[in-house]
C-alpha cells in the first residue's frame, strides 16, 4: 500500500492544516520530501476548503469567499530536483471519500466571480450530484446520468521568485487597464486569508503579501481544468526551484470542456494516487516552458454526439475578428436554447455543459473573419431521446423545482 503523505480532516479548516496553502509563492516549505520513483497518496479537500454545503440553498455559493481559494495539498518535494528539470507525475488512482460521496457545481453571482455567461446567469445557483460508483445524478437535473472522470482541476510546481515577480507584473498591468470592471479582470494578490503552509511570522507575512493566487494557469501548470488528466495519464512539468515543488488541489468527478461556469465541474474533496520521477535537465532537452501530457486510457465511453456550433459574431450581432472565446460561447448558448426544448431551464441546461463530459473544439481559425468552435454533447447521458426528428421533442423532463437559487441578502 503507497503511503499518505498528506492527509486532512473534513471536519477541521484547512487553515489548521500546514500542509496545505492557497498562495503560489517559493517560499513555502516543503510539507512532505520523496524520492524519485516513489509513489503515495495525497488527500484534498474540495478547492473552497468546505464552504458549499450539501442542501438545496445558494447562499453558501453566493457568500464564498474567493480569496480563500484554491486550497491544494503540499508542497511536496521531490529530492534531486533542480531548476531546469523536468518533473515526471503519474496518475495511478484518484477517488472519493467514503463518508462524501457528492460534488457540487456552482454559477457565481456577477458580483462575486461571474463566470464564462455571467451576463445570461448573473444569480448564484448551484447543483448537487451524488455519486454511485463511476456514475452520477443529481436531485436538481431530471433526466440524466453519466461516468464521471475523476481528474485534479489544479496540480503544478513552485514558481521561482523571478517568475513569481513576472506574473505579479503582468496580470497588475491587465487589472489597471480596467479596475473597476465586474467580475475584475485578475485576481491580485490578497493577504488577509492567505495560508502559507508552514511559514510563520515575518516570512510568512512578506509572502503572503507577494503570493500569487491560484485562480488562473500559468506556465508551472496550476489550474488548467484538463478534464483527461485522470487515472492513467502522465504530466511533465517544468521545475522552477529546488526539490520541485509539487502541489495538487480541486478535486473533480466530471467536468465538460471549458469548466463553462466557472466552479463548472462537479467539486468533491477526495485523494490522489501520484507517482514522480525527474528527467534532468528535460526543459532544455525538449523546450518546454508549459506542461505537456499524456491523456487519460480510461475516459468514459461515449460515441454518438450532437454537435453545437459557434462564430464570432456575439449575442447582441456584433461581428469580431477569429475570436474563439466568442464562437465557443455562442456554442455553448445554442445547446441550451435546444435543450430548453425538452423541458429544462436555462439554468438545469447550463450546469449540465459544464460539469458532463462534453467535449470543445476549436474547429476553424483561418476563414475570416469567423472562427468556427464547436461543443459535442454525448447523447447517451440522457434517458430519452435527444436527438431531433420530424415530430419535434416528444419527451418533456419532469420538472420539479429549478437549481436552488441564492435569496436576496
Amino acid at each position: 500500500m503507497a503511503e499518505t503523505i498528506i492527509k486532512i480532516d473534513l471536519n477541521q479548516s484547512p487553515y489548521e492544516n500546514e500542509q496545505i496553502h492557497n498562495r503560489w509563492h517559493p517560499d513555502i516549505p516543503m510539507a512532505s520530501m520523496v524520492k524519485p520513483g516513489d509513489d503515495f497518496i495525497i488527500e484534498c479537500h474540495d478547492w473552497t476548503g468546505g464552504q458549499i454545503h450539501n442542501n438545496d440553498s445558494a447562499d453558501d455559493v453566493r457568500d464564498v469567499d474567493l480569496t480563500q481559494v484554491h486550497f491544494l495539498s503540499g508542497p511536496v518535494g521531490i529530492e534531486g530536483a533542480e531548476p531546469g528539470d523536468l518533473l515526471v507525475v503519474d496518475i495511478l488512482d484518484i477517488g472519493t471519500f467514503e463518508e462524501s460521496q457528492w460534488g457540487f457545481n456552482g454559477f457565481f453571482s456577477k458580483q462575486n466571480g461571474g463566470g464564462f455567461l455571467t451576463e445570461h446567469f448573473p444569480e448564484a445557483q448551484k447543483s448537487i450530484w451524488d455519486f454511485n460508483g463511476m456514475f452520477t445524478k443529481s436531485r436538481h437535473i431530471p433526466g440524466v446520468e453519466f461516468a464521471g472522470l475523476v481528474h485534479p482541476g489544479l496540480i503544478g510546481c513552485l514558481p521561482s521568485k523571478e517568475m513569481l515577480a513576472e506574473w505579479n507584473k503582468r496580470e497588475k498591468e491587465l487589472y489597471d487597464t480596467e479596475p473597476d470592471r465586474i467580475p475584475q479582470l485578475a485576481a491580485l494578490p490578497f493577504a488577509d486569508t492567505a495560508h502559507m503552509g508552514k511559514l510563520t511570522g515575518t516570512a510568512k507575512q512578506q509572502a503572503a503579501a507577494e503570493g500569487a493566487r491560484t485562480v488562473p494557469p500559468r506556465e508551472h501548470g496550476g489550474n488548467c481544468d484538463i478534464k483527461d488528466l485522470s487515472r492513467g495519464s502522465t504530466i511533465y512539468f517544468p521545475v522552477y526551484v529546488k526539490d520541485g515543488g509539487l502541489s495538487v488541489g480541486d478535486l473533480h468527478f466530471s467536468q465538460g470542456d471549458g469548466e463553462i461556469t466557472f466552479c463548472g465541474a462537479i467539486e468533491m474533496a477526495g485523494w490522489i494516487h501520484l507517482r514522480v520521477n525527474l528527467i534532468k535537465g528535460g526543459m532544455e532537452k525538449y523546450a518546454i516552458k508549459n506542461p505537456i501530457f499524456k491523456p487519460s486510457p480510461m475516459a468514459p465511453k461515449y460515441d454518438d454526439y450532437l454537435i453545437f456550433e459557434g462564430i464570432s459574431v456575439d449575442e447582441q450581432g456584433k461581428q469580431h475578428y477569429l475570436d474563439v472565446q466568442v464562437a465557443y460561447r455562442q456554442a455553448v448558448l445554442n445547446a441550451i436554447e435546444y435543450l430548453k426544448k425538452f423541458g429544462y431551464t436555462g439554468a438545469q441546461a447550463y450546469s449540465l455543459l459544464g460539469c458532463a463530459p462534453v467535449q470543445g473544439h476549436i474547429s476553424g481559425v483561418v476563414d475570416i473573419p469567423n472562427a468556427c468552435a464547436t461543443l459535442w454533447l454525448p447523447t447517451d447521458i440522457f434517458d430519452f431521446d435527444v436527438k431531433p426528428n420530424a415530430d419535434g421533442p416528444s419527451v418533456k423532463v419532469e420538472q420539479g423545482a429549478d437549481l436552488p437559487l441564492s435569496k436576496d441578502k
